[in-house]
């Protein structure tokens, strides 16, 4: 690459160039100028563009000097995601600086998640990351002196709040050093860990994290849900390791080793398990990599790679899922044939895909970049050529819409051009999914396009979704005229905007092969191999 630029992916399996053309100028946009850029006369380009990409190929060769060239633009553009995350950042310290969330139509402050600064908490490393250090200390302070965890006085979701805030806080402490984020971190570990109190061992999905009280939802059939109480394990594997006490690591590894009994011979989980028993058992019958079940296979993964790649039995879990999927969930659409992942519910397929599911491009790829057989073996190949397919199929979800974003999900059928907006499903509220697998394919792959299509999505987000005040969510993808909603979730600035970012600085420690693992809210922190020999490792 140029200058100092490490291309993690591109240095450890150099790119394979043999016989392939240079990548045409046509693919890459010109630079943008340094201040000024007008994003409100952007006009979608349209879909079925880059159809190169969509048979999982990376088609042209990726040469030092294209990577350099890359980089370059890169930093031309990641200069105006800073200036989106100032621009939200100033809206919320206006308008609700230590509540839940701002709202940017109307300018209130909102407290949905009980009063615990969740945006605040959940931007932390987004504002490092971005050397916005002034900004991070001012909620730092507010961190050390204001968040007060005895104030929330309802019941609280243990994934959201284990995701979003437990995983805010630890990251901050791990890139900072900074006490204040680990002592409250503490305090909010232990409180949420109050919900392990089944008999089974496998959490409940709610709890009062000041009376202790837990319960499953309501609305889940009183059921624990797959995806929830499987994706608090790196944050609790790290939260143990930082302040010595092992029962966290302890009882969230645990939950692991109950889903390896009662494993399905294919690796594909039921998203309903009843925890009420001595036993988990599923209580339904329906799967799939969208909601309620998809974090579950990224944790698979994530798990053994925080773990420094020792703890076998996390690898096989994800690597039996991901043969699961390809043999009973993967088709390829009609006309154009794009690759996607089904649901099943009871046994039949349903051709549909949340855009949830587009993490699995980058866990696909992550995958493949380190598995134990080989990155050249069969196995990390075709999941290397899966990934690169799926973020195809994503980037059109985006591109064919007429504000060039996503809707909620997707259904694929014969009589469609290979997808139409699933029914009620035409919303988008600044989810991450996809640009979080333009980004872990671009430091994997080196290939520019991904840095292409991202900046394409963030031209659309300035222009459709941007307020006076922050950014604010779509109720139609396809009504370009409408005005943004009076909402944004905390996950827009702790992941959609970071993801943005961090694919187009290719100056960042951030190294997801060697160093760093991102929990499931894009909070990246040290692998614990990494953390040992650092200066917070515990004497």
């Amino acid at each position: 690459g140029g200058g100092s630029t490490i291309a993690f992916g591109v240095d450890m399996f150099p790119p394979d160039n043999v016989g392939k053309d240079d990548y045409p100028a046509k693919y890459m946009s010109p630079p943008v100028p340094s201040s000024g850029h007008d994003f409100s006369s952007y006009r979608p380009l349209g879909g079925d563009r880059f159809v190169e990409w969509k048979d999982g190929e990376t088609p042209y060769a990726i040469t030092p000097a294209l990577l350099k060239q890359s980089d370059d633009l890169a930093r031309s553009r990641r200069d105006y995601v800073k200036k989106a995350m100032e621009h939200a950042w100033s809206g919320y310290k206006k308008h609700a600086f230590g509540q839940d969330e701002v709202l940017p139509q109307s300018g209130k402050s909102h407290s949905n998640w009980g009063g615990m600064g969740t945006t605040l908490v959940d931007s932390l490393d987004t504002l490092w990351l971005m050397g916005m250090k002034e900004e991070f200390t001012q909620a730092r302070d507010w961190v050390r002196d204001h968040l007060d965890h005895d104030h929330v006085h309802k019941s609280i979701s243990v994934f959201e709040t284990t995701i979003r805030s437990l995983g805010g806080l630890l990251s901050a402490y791990d890139w900072s050093g900074d006490k204040a984020f680990l002592d409250k971190a503490n305090d909010l570990g232990a409180r949420l860990f109050k919900s392990f109190q089944s008999p089974s061992g496998i959490p409940f999905g709610s709890v009062n994290i000041n009376d202790g009280r837990a319960s499953n939802f309501g609305w889940a059939g009183n059921n624990a849900i797959l995806s929830e109480f499987t994706t608090i394990q790196v944050e609790y594997r790290y939260l143990a390791r930082a302040t010595g006490k092992k029962e966290y690591a302890d009882k969230a590894e645990r939950v692991y080793e109950l889903m390896k009994e009662i494993e399905p011979s294919n690796g594909l989980y039921p998203l309903y398990v009843r925890n009420t028993g001595e036993k988990p058992s599923f209580a339904n019958q329906k799967i799939s990599f969208g909601a309620m079940g998809d974090s579950f296979y990224e944790y698979m993964l994530k798990i053994w790679l925080q773990g420094g790649k020792k703890e076998s039995m996390y690898r096989e879990m994800y690597d039996r899922s991901i043969q699961g999927m390809h043999d009973e969930l993967l088709f390829k659409s009609t006309p154009t044939g794009l690759t996607y992942i089904a649901d099943k519910v009871s046994g039949r397929v349903d051709h549909k895909m949340d855009h949830l599911v587009c993490f699995m491009g980058g866990l696909l790829a992550l995958g493949a970049y380190t598995d134990p057989q080989g990155f050249d073996s069969t196995r990390a190949q075709r999941d290397l050529k899966t990934a690169k397919e799926l973020t195809y199929t994503c980037y059109q979800m985006y591109a064919r819409m007429k504000t060039g974003i996503s809707p909620e999900f997707v259904a694929f059928g014969k009589d469609s051009n290979d997808f139409t907006v699933g029914h009620n499903a035409a919303f988008y509220i600044l989810r991450p999914e996809t640009v979080e697998s333009f980004f872990v394919l671009n430091q994997l792959t080196g290939d520019p396009a991904y840095r292409e299509w991202g900046w394409e999505v963030f031209q659309s987000i300035e222009r459709y979704c941007r307020t006076d005040i922050a950014y604010g969510s779509l109720t139609n993808v396809n009504n370009p005229g409408a005005a943004p909603e009076d909402r944004m979730e905390s996950f827009f600035l702790a992941e959609t905007i970071k993801y943005l970012y961090l694919l187009f600085d290719p100056d960042t420690e951030v190294d997801i092969v060697n160093k760093h693992v991102f929990n499931t809210e894009a909070h990246p922190m040290r692998i614990l191999p990494e953390f040992d020999k650092s200066p917070l490792a515990l004497k």
